[in-house]
């Protein structure tokens, strides 16, 4: 089985290639200069500005023009095409009654920063006390309640950046 790559451009144009067309591609790596790609009998000058490889994310410029490039792997590949993309991944901004009730405790300020399972507030319905915990990393935008506020299913409790 081949392994494959996708590679992503600028956010938009994308290219697939296997690993035998990446091991014949013609680069000439120059010492402490760009270097050089031949293709189609034409050289081209490359360079890396930036790079991230955790992200396999980097910045390349070519003919001195920067392109931002993204890698994915077979795996990266298997994974959106099951649909567990962790990108498409929605991020909670807004933290939500999840039902009426009376705010018994708020735990964060607008500017706090908070970590994901970290305490915000309690809310006390049908005579239970419930603490609302944060749902990712970040920092809190707004808190639009108060201590001994009551509040209704859905109302936007607190606002993160």
């Amino acid at each position: 089985m081949e392994e494959k790559y996708k590679v992503k451009v600028n956010g938009s144009m994308e290219f697939e290639f296997t690993r035998e067309q990446i091991e014949t591609l013609d680069l000439q790596e120059n010492t402490g200069g760009p270097g050089h790609v031949l293709h189609n009998h034409r050289s081209f000058a490359t360079g890396l500005q930036k790079s991230d490889f955790l992200d396999r994310s980097y910045t390349v410029k070519v003919n001195s023009a920067p392109y931002e490039v993204k890698i994915f792997n077979e795996l990266d590949l298997l994974i959106e095409d099951m649909g567990l993309s962790l990108a498409a991944a929605q991020v909670i901004n807004d933290i939500k009654a999840p039902m009426p009730g009376m705010i018994l405790d708020v735990q964060v300020k607008a500017g706090d920063e908070v970590k994901e399972g970290d305490y915000l507030l309690v809310l006390e319905a049908m005579k239970m006390e419930n603490t609302l915990t944060a749902p990712r990393d970040g920092v809190v935008k707004t808190v639009t309640v108060k201590k001994g506020q009551t509040v209704d299913k859905n109302q936007l409790l607190i606002e993160m950046e």
